[in-house]
């Protein structure tokens, strides 16, 4: 019983709470979780956690509730020798001195299908008998089980010498050994994995699991995650080995688990996927996993349990060792990029009207509608606040039903063209409009040019400020996504305003900027024309984005 790596809990069988002693090996099984272990368990505040393997911490944990503290047991049979874990072998074997009187002890801990392969005897009750085919196809068959409830399991087993073998390797060591048991550990997948790998779905990115779990162990987290539906989505690492890399190429679109892989097997399925086209971002945590972090388009090492070797090698590193951060990331990454295209549009629309404004003007003969102060005001003042609001957008709400872009997409693509050219051309319509109003009402005289340049000067600028929000999406209206949803905008906009009604009806800037103060008729004129933009991109959604 209990959770987490606190050390304290009871063990429990057939509903009754137990003493080691009462099961026969389960004392030797629980020594030699704890001995083949480099992880610590530590303790502030009451608050316990692990420093090393994850899985190792489990087993420290489990240790703990036996009464069984890893320093004091490596004390008492002190670790003399050992062939550290690889994941070839996939197994962890030490040396010890004293836990049998005058022999050494080697102690084994691995993966089930491999390690039970390699033990001639089994111990039932504290007693050897031969390990038979017959009890390893039982043995295998509780794997198998607890590997479908998506456990982890491992196989601990041991075996006795006279004195410390000169020649130690895995070849003559990690043979004839006595299996001893089995543990079975979970590590339940966060609450907000499933949900980040749904939304993973939704987004266009396909997730896939490489481990080197047992391919029921890994099946049964997948599925619980919504990662795979069907058990021909599973692989065998050993299975790529038989595979050239043309066919793997093709495996790769429909597998979505890779069990009891190698760090060979990791960098072809990394190959394989670049080389369909896909955009690949590998996370690990191990020495084991470096080669193909460096393979993968963006590397991602774990920060809390990552080793040096992996956080060195990788681009990014994970602080937080959740999957819902990368996909968190994702989603960022995809407003920035968006919120970029939004400032380009903007500015570059707003510039471009400008632009048709004193192309038409000068086409039809009429006086230059804005003068060079009025021109460079627009661009360095009136433009730059709304389009530094853009940045700040929440973004669209379907933004990770969006398919990922290609890395070779242009930020001006043909619908951003389009709309800039749709935008500009509204822009300078209604500027123009304003300003023959203007040029009508007022005359070409010195004081009546003066007069239909500010309010073509100021519709200008209101246009612009109120299309700033219709920028804020390219595919929402203003009605879904709110008026007031980004108050930057609101404030940014509102100060510019600030400032045209400044420049406006200040009288020492009148002279500066050009213009005279506008009358309630003037006003009038300049903001229906300045509202055409405005609807002219809301209709442009409805018409072209929404179909």
């Amino acid at each position: 019983t209990g959770g987490g790596y606190e050390p304290v809990g009871d063990f429990i069988h057939d509903g009754e709470k137990i003493e080691l002693s009462s099961i026969g090996d389960l004392d030797t099984l629980i020594s030699i979780a704890a001995l083949t272990n480099d992880a610590n368990l530590e303790e502030s505040d009451n608050v316990y956690k692990i420093i090393g393997d994850p899985t190792e911490g489990a087993l420290i944990t489990l240790a703990g509730k036996a009464n069984i503290k890893r320093g004091e047991i490596n004390k008492s049979y002190p670790r003399v020798e050992e062939i550290p874990f690889d994941s070839g072998r996939k197994m962890m074997t030490t040396f010890h001195e004293n836990y049998i009187s005058e022999k050494i002890v080697s102690f084994t801990k691995g993966a089930p299908d491999i390690l039970i392969d390699r033990c001639s005897h089994i111990s039932v009750d504290n007693k050897i008998i031969p390990f038979t085919e017959d009890l390893k196809k039982e043995v295998l068959k509780v794997n198998s089980d607890f590997s479908k409830d998506a456990l982890r399991v491992l196989a601990f087993a041991y075996r006795e010498y006279d004195k410390l073998p000169e020649d130690i390797s895995s070849d003559n060591n990690e043979i004839d050994m006595v299996f001893v048991g089995l543990t079975g550990m979970i590590d339940p997948p966060r609450v907000e994995a499933k949900d980040a790998i749904k939304l993973c779905k939704q987004a266009g990115i396909q997730t896939v699991m490489i481990t080197g779990d047992f391919k029921d162990t890994a099946f049964a987290i997948a599925k619980e995650l919504g990662m795979a539906e069907t058990e021909d989505q599973a692989i065998m690492g050993e299975a790529l080995d038989n595979i050239s890399d043309e066919e793997l190429k093709d495996l790769v679109k429909k597998v979505k688990v890779y069990a009891r892989v190698s760090p060979e097997h990791k960098v072809r399925i990394i190959s394989a996927l670049r080389a369909n086209g896909d955009v690949t971002a590998m996370t690990g945590d191990g020495v084991n996993d470096a080669l193909a972090l460096k393979k993968a388009d963006i590397g991602i090492s774990m920060g809390i349990t990552g080793t040096d070797v992996a956080k060195n090698t990788a681009e990014m590193i994970l602080t937080d060792d959740n999957f819902a951060s990368i996909v968190a990331a994702v989603e960022e990454g995809r407003i920035i990029y968006s919120n970029i295209k939004k400032f380009v549009f903007f500015l570059l629309s707003c510039n471009i009207g400008e632009i048709l404004l004193v192309f038409v003007s000068i086409l039809l003969k009429w006086p230059v509608p804005l003068l060079p102060i009025q021109l460079l005001w627009l661009n360095l003042v009136t433009d730059s606040f709304p389009a530094l609001a853009l940045g700040v957008e929440k973004g669209d709400p379907d933004i990770m039903n969006d398919a990922p872009r290609s890395p070779d997409e242009p930020i001006l693509d043909k619908g951003m063209i389009l709309g800039i050219a749709f935008q500009s051309i509204a822009i300078a319509t209604a500027s123009l409009l304003a300003y023959k109003w203007g040029l009508d009402t007022f005359g070409s005289t010195d004081t009546g040019l003066l007069q239909a340049r500010t309010i073509a000067f100021t519709t200008l600028i209101l246009a612009e400020l109120l299309r700033a929000y219709s920028s804020r999406s390219d595919k929402f209206t203003l009605f879904k996504i709110g008026l007031f949803s980004n108050m930057t905008m609101v404030y940014a906009t509102s100060f510019s305003f600030i400032l045209l009604i400044a420049v406006l009806y200040v009288p020492f800037l009148q002279p500066i900027f050009y213009t005279f103060p506008l009358g309630f008729t003037e006003w009038r004129i300049a903001l229906s024309y300045a509202f055409i933009p405005l609807i002219a991109g809301e209709l442009y959604k409805v018409i072209f984005k929404n179909k």
